[in-house]
């Protein structure tokens, strides 16, 4: 059956255009050559990944009980496409045997996931992010040291004004007796907490100090701060990680309702925020330690710490404040052939493409129509091609910026265009 109306992109996700495609560079280039610059080595996993590692380590999550895009494939495997990267990184770190290498491995990624949340702007259902995983110690230097990647990275692509928040949540020894007095605070106002937070009351308390619905708000004020309780171990942790982000010269803000509400989370956890930006979904960067995340999966007990960055809301971001980046043109030498002269315009095209990126305009249209074309396409330079010159195996070269042209044999085009 004949269709009315022409097939469009599935609602919440988007295509990159070659016009957007300098900042996406811009902030790719930055965030490897921060990354190298800090000894991280990139690594790439499958965007598919089996349900059931999402579902280990975020069942609680909103990203795993109503965002996972879940489906079984032929061989009736129930696989996810990967909401967030770092399970898979953790996965891969020790199913490639980095486990058994020089510790920490200092990894970073790029690449797309997949949420199935409310389409909004910066918010899509397949997103872009810049990861960023330290796998295989415990030290508080490690969990600077992310922090301070993360803002070099962000620094780097123009984005100065930035609000850091920082939170300690504990770990498996001083946490559980902090849930106990967060429980027995919230337990008398539960009537008047969120559908969503009376389930997590008993079950994930700590979610309880991310909640974001209005009425939950007032609450949080007089809620125990964890960093009151905690461990010995995990105080010497906390004062040791802000006692490096200050002799980095970084900037933070101690943010008592900045959680991780999974087990495996412990310790530091941090958000970046543009300046005056105040909802969640303006995040550029986060993440925290994840001393817990290998044991979840199935693996030996393996620390680890990291972050994610954002890469759709920073490129906006980066739009916005009008962030210059050189913009290339598609080609630098634009083959401009008069009349019938497909494959010897092709010929000069790759004797060009031996120095210089080259196309050929293969539309039957006058040299005056092809020249206004170059310009808009911004062309370093043209190569004029006639019959005559063609037979002669010669061509006149365009120096768009000076129109200064020159008449050259084919095999002198390097030369001049190097």
């Amino acid at each position: 059956m004949a269709r009315t109306e022409p097939i469009k992109a599935v609602r919440g996700v988007r295509d990159i255009l070659p016009a957007e495609m300098p900042l996406w560079r811009a902030a790719q280039q930055g965030a490897a050559e921060v990354g190298r610059r800090f000894g991280y080595e990139e690594i790439i996993t499958p965007i598919l990944e089996h349900a059931e590692l999402i579902e280990r380590v975020g069942e609680d999550t909103d990203a795993v009980a109503k965002e996972l895009y879940r489906f079984d494939d032929r061989g009736g495997r129930n696989l996810a496409l990967r909401p967030e990267a770092t399970a898979g990184v953790v996965r891969a770190y020790f199913e490639g045997g980095l486990n058994q290498g020089p510790q920490p491995s200092r990894l970073y990624l790029f690449g797309p996931m997949f949420r199935y949340d409310r389409p909004q702007k910066g918010r899509y259902r397949q997103f872009f992010q810049f990861n960023v995983e330290a796998i295989g110690s415990a030290a508080a230097g490690l969990d600077a040291e992310v922090i301070e990647l993360a803002s070099e990275w962000l620094h780097q692509v123009g984005l100065q004004d930035l609000r850091l928040e920082l939170n300690s949540i504990g770990d498996g020894k001083c946490r559980p007796a902090y849930l106990e007095r967060l429980k027995a605070y919230y337990r008398p106002l539960k009537s008047q907490l969120h559908g969503d937070c009376q389930l997590r009351l008993e079950r994930n308390p700590l979610r309880l100090l991310d909640c974001k619905v209005p009425q939950c708000q007032p609450f949080k004020a007089d809620a125990p701060r964890i960093t009151d309780h905690l461990c010995d171990e995990c105080a010497a942790h906390w004062a040791v990680v802000r006692r490096l982000l200050e002799g980095a010269g970084i900037e933070y803000q101690h943010n008592p309702y900045l959680v991780r509400g999974l087990d495996y989370y412990t310790r530091t956890v941090f958000e970046f925020y543009p300046g005056g930006a105040k909802g969640q979904q303006d995040a550029l960067a986060s993440g925290g330690r994840y001393d817990g995340l290998a044991e979840a999966e199935g693996w030996p007990s393996t620390p680890g710490v990291g972050f994610a960055g954002g890469l759709d809301r920073v490129t906006e971001l980066m739009a916005a404040k009008g962030e210059e980046v050189a913009i290339s043109p598609p080609a630098d030498v634009l083959v401009l052939p008069d009349g019938d002269l497909a494959v010897e315009a092709a010929e000069v095209a790759r004797i060009c493409r031996a120095v210089r990126s080259t196309a050929v305009d293969y539309e039957p249209k006058s040299l005056t129509a092809k020249m206004r074309s170059a310009n808009k396409l911004g062309a370093k330079f043209v190569v004029l091609l006639t019959p005559e010159d063609a037979a002669r195996r010669t061509a006149r070269l365009r120096d768009m910026s000076s129109g200064e042209q020159t008449d050259l044999a084919w095999v002198e085009l390097p030369t001049r265009l190097a």
